[in-house]
């Protein structure tokens, strides 16, 4: 278990990563009945890989015991999950438009994202996001507010902006989800950077 001073460091790992994602302007006035109905409502197919993987991560240390005393029950739960995590994905594959968009190059941590955009939005602007995480294809609904969006100065492309935004509103499951993943893809970045080094 993460202590708190560790799971804040955590958070503000930031990597720049490829993903497909979406967003919308939410009125500020349905931003409270939005966040509710996230809270309580039932998995929409978009959120359950990612609830599925929250529920992975609270069994993580359970299991782990499990695998010490009887291997092979481990091993069997470990199997039983993989089935139940592609069953989550064929549901979501056959639900949500993101899987047949490109995936965009955003900056991303556990507390907000930077990406480019080709309209200019206000700060304060309220977003409710999508993003599908790959390779897990876990899908997290958040809400952001919009901190800045600048030009980005590229002459050849006058008409986009670098968009930042931090997380208004995130589950907390699904935050952890955001958190690991993050963390994967650093530690990736960082053997791909010395496997490089070694190659030169």
């Amino acid at each position: 278990m993460l202590n708190t001073d560790q799971n804040e460091r955590r958070q503000f790992f930031r990597i720049d990563d490829s993903l497909s994602l979406s967003y919308r302007q939410i009125p500020a006035d349905q931003l409270a009945g939005s966040v509710e109905s996230l809270e309580t409502g039932v998995d929409s197919d978009f959120t359950v890989v990612s609830s599925l993987a929250a529920v992975s991560q609270e069994m993580a240390g359970t299991l782990n015991k499990i695998d010490r005393r009887q291997p092979e029950v481990a091993s069997y739960l470990k199997s039983l999950d993989k089935k139940i995590e592609i069953l989550g994905r064929v549901l979501m594959a056959h639900t949500t438009e993101l899987l047949g968009q490109p995936a965009q190059s955003v900056n991303l941590s556990g507390t907000g994202i930077s990406f480019q955009v080709e309209e200019a939005i206000q700060p304060g602007t309220i977003l409710e996001l999508k993003l599908l995480l790959t390779p897990s294809y876990a899908g997290i609904l958040c809400f952001a507010e919009v901190i800045g969006c600048d030009p980005t100065g590229d002459q050849s492309d006058p008409q986009r902006y670098n968009l930042r935004a931090t997380f208004a509103h995130i589950r907390e499951r699904d935050r952890d989800v955001l958190i690991q993943h993050v963390i994967q893809r650093q530690g990736a970045q960082i053997r791909q950077a010395r496997a490089a080094q070694g190659q030169q």
